[in-house]
């Protein structure tokens, strides 16, 4: 009588994909989404699943009817965070470009992470709010200016920045490409690509 080995079911390292957050954080047209979907277009390009969880998409549907107040903006944050999580903790690599104004609101996110052993890259695009308002990509600066908005973070409203970010992109002094680079750099290097 011959036996047969029981398949092995555990996974081997070099099948296993390994899922993370990597929330890009800093103020409105930093360059927050641009580098996201570069950065995404690129882990595509390998074959490798990843998402992008932009915060205007997510404001218009998973958020839609919240408005800018502090726990409005603690809320959205905390409900991204979940989704986040959930997706990396089944191997996708999730990229979150979200102003996310406010530290203990970033340090909740990283704690849900830490609890469910989900790795969590918090990223800075560190770029000046002079760079920004020039930029102005969706004219909140100078809707702003005009008196026509309150409540714009870095202008009106606080932005906490982050003291110890995984990584801080000075996004005004390199290419999008660059900045891109950087970031699939230092996934890289921790192990989570």
């Amino acid at each position: 009588m011959t036996t047969t080995e029981a398949p092995h079911t555990e996974t081997s390292q070099e099948n296993h994909v390994t899922g993370a957050t990597v929330w890009l954080t800093g103020l409105p047209s930093a360059g927050k989404t641009t580098i996201a979907y570069e950065l995404a277009g690129r882990l595509r390009a390998e074959g490798r699943p990843v998402e992008v969880l932009d915060g205007d998409e997510i404001r218009e549907f998973l958020s839609a009817g919240l408005g800018f107040s502090r726990e409005d903006r603690d809320t959205n944050v905390q409900r991204i965070g979940f989704v986040a999580e959930l997706l990396a903790s089944h191997g996708v690599t999730v990229l979150v470009p979200v102003i996310a104004p406010y530290e203990d609101s970033r340090e909740a996110v990283r704690k849900r992470h830490t609890a469910q052993d989900t790795p969590y890259v918090e990223v800075h695009v560190a770029t000046p709010v002079e760079v920004c308002s020039v930029r102005d990509v969706k004219g909140l600066y100078a809707k702003q200016a005009a008196g026509e908005l309150s409540g714009l973070t870095g202008v009106d409203d606080p932005y906490d920045e982050p003291r110890n970010p995984d990584l801080r992109i000075e996004s005004h002094t390199q290419t999008v490409q660059e900045s891109a680079a950087q970031l699939f750099a230092l996934l890289t290097e921790r192990g989570l690509l």
